[in-house]
């Protein structure tokens, strides 16, 4: 039997107009703009006018530390939302927005697979509805300004060295981390050593992400630091005059947009920022205002529980009051046989030694949101036709053990019927009391919290700061920042910073190399390993694989 490939999945597949689902949430006409037929973005104003309505139940869907293997955590999200909605309940899933930069890079694109997809995909993956483009083009104004600024004059005394504000381009490109700009004389700018990061790492997008209304979100991009005067007093977009423009190039981003999932179930995607290198979470806006709209609202955060759901915990609940109510980690054989150490060409075979080597992985990511967060937490176990059933059930019994439920997930294969199981689980934790809580104290100072993010949720022995790092540490306290979220920069692959320790590494220690303020989004940005905020291509890039024919019909896209 042939295996159809996602986008054929998608591209056959029938699509309600927007205006309808709109209609199951009841939206009507004028509550919604059209991006064509299949598309729509929602007035974040109707937050005013559902203002005393009761919040819907948040639940969040996370996962292991991701492999080459597969762990299917969009899937997942999509499947269990559309499961909700088999079961009769009013349902919302709520999304990020993919970045181009992973759809052309390794990863592809980021709409769910098989028939656990949110339509159009080809749209979604591809430029959307602009918004990150928007991101982009108010990043990379607030830059220009700076450095016009510098080159009439120069009136705010800013130290060309110290200026901390980079381009950005949402593109896998390692060839612009570090540039040499202002080149070709005097009238074409004062050169200067500069670089790009990639859109979805900038600092306008955590802000975009994290902005409650348009105000808060003017608010917040004048805060920004983009440079320090010469005797070390912050500049900020506030004192460029920038942030009306900024907040003008986002005014119709910030709105959240509507799509439908392969069984017509309502979804916003909105947002995009990593969560290796940002705090990897869909808008504040659209999460809040699925709460207004729906029962049940299915999120999800990026990579493994270490990064996407300790940000979403410690930094956009806690900022935007919101308050889950049960976590799906998201789990598969293959990835778990991985990280115990079989070789990716070989994950098909049963191999329970590796298996139980690999679990432990999945152990400290249920301790974390069981007991870290006070969270009811059930394992999705991600079904691929070479499990066996022995796999299976060492799985189950491992994460009984450890006070977690598990559910089979066959949403890839049977769409929302594969995760009716898990629904059910779900739905039965959701009306549970629990004792949620954040990983840390807030107003402790920024290297206890970090320490206490290193050893609570990754497990390391301690926290190894630079000496670069403690000299920024010192000077963001000073500045008054001294009691904000940490937003961690590490790699997903593994809880420690070196991604070449799988499973559940110990004895090891955090480097921290740099720590760097983002006064606007309200947090402080933690750089370990050897992170970047501008990732590039490998050898054999998806792009490679991406085609459309004379009638525009593209493929390749998965």
């Amino acid at each position: 039997m042939t295996v159809k490939s996602d986008i054929e999945i998608a591209q056959e597949a029938e699509l309600q107009p927007i205006v309808s689902i709109a209609g199951k949430l009841g939206l009507g006409e004028d509550d919604i703009d059209h991006y064509g037929k299949y598309k729509a973005k929602v007035d974040y104003n109707l937050l005013k006018k559902y203002r005393d309505k009761p919040d819907g139940k948040l639940i969040l869907v996370t996962a292991i530390n991701p492999t080459p293997a597969g762990e299917g955590k969009t899937t997942t999200t999509i499947g269990l939302g559309d499961a909700l909605t088999r079961l009769g309940k009013k349902t919302m899933i709520a999304l990020r927005e993919p970045s181009l930069g992973p759809v052309f890079g390794i990863k592809g694109g980021a709409a769910g697979g098989g028939y656990a997809q949110v339509v159009p995909m080809e749209d979604i993956n591809l430029h959307f509805t602009g918004d990150i483009h928007a991101v982009g083009a108010a990043n990379n104004l607030l830059a220009a300004m700076l450095d016009n600024h510098i080159y009439q004059g120069n009136e705010l005394n800013i130290d060309t060295r110290r200026i901390t504000w980079r381009r950005c381009l949402d593109m896998n490109d390692r060839q612009l981390r570090n540039i040499v700009n202002g080149l070709g004389g005097r009238t074409n700018g004062v050169p200067r050593e500069d670089g790009f990061d990639i859109t979805v790492a900038s600092e306008i997008m955590a802000i975009f992400c994290l902005a409650g209304d348009l105000m808060d979100l003017k608010q917040r991009l004048s805060r920004v630091i983009v440079a320090y005067t010469r005797d070390g007093k912050p500049v900020t977009a506030g004192d460029l005059k920038a942030q009306g423009a900024l907040a003008a190039l986002l005014k119709e981003a910030l709105k959240p947009n509507l799509v439908q999932t392969l069984e017509h179930t309502p979804a916003f995607i909105h947002g995009g920022p990593f969560a290796n290198i940002a705090h990897g979470c869909n808008s504040v806006v659209a999460t809040k205002l699925a709460l207004k709209l729906a029962d049940y609202v299915v999120t999800e955060a990026g990579f493994g529980a270490d990064l996407g759901a300790e940000k979403f915990i410690d930094i956009k609940c806690r900022m935007a009051g919101l308050n889950p109510r049960a976590v799906v980690i998201v789990a598969s054989v293959r990835a778990l046989k991985h990280h115990g150490g079989t070789p990716k060409a070989e994950l098909g075979k049963e191999n329970i030694e590796n298996l139980k080597k690999g679990i432990p992985n999945l152990l400290k990511h249920i301790e974390n949101i069981t007991q870290k967060f006070g969270l009811p937490a059930v394992v999705a176990i991600n079904r691929f036709p070479t499990d066996t059933e022995r796999e299976l059930e060492i799985i189950e019994q491992e994460c009984r053990r450890a006070g977690a439920n598990v559910a089979l997930s066959e949403v890839w294969a049977k769409g929302g019927k594969g995760g009716e199981n898990l629904a059910r689980q779900v739905l039965k934790l959701t009306q549970q009391e629990n004792s949620f809580r954040f990983a840390y104290d807030v107003r402790t100072g920024i290297v206890e919290k970090i320490e206490t993010i290193a050893r609570e949720i990754y497990g390391a022995e301690g926290v190894d700061f630079t000496s670069t790092a403690l000299k920024e540490i010192n000077m963001i306290e000073e500045l008054g920042y001294r009691e904000v979220p940490v937003c961690m920069a590490k790699t997903q692959y593994s809880l420690s910073d070196d991604p070449t320790k799988l499973g559940r590494p110990e004895n090891f220690r955090i480097t921290v190399r740099n720590v760097r303020i983002s006064a606007g989004a309200g947090f402080v940005v933690a750089l370990t390993g050897d992170i970047m905020t501008m990732p590039g291509l490998p050898k054999r890039p998806a792009a490679e694989m991406i085609d459309v024919d004379e009638s525009g019909r593209i493929s390749g896209l998965f």
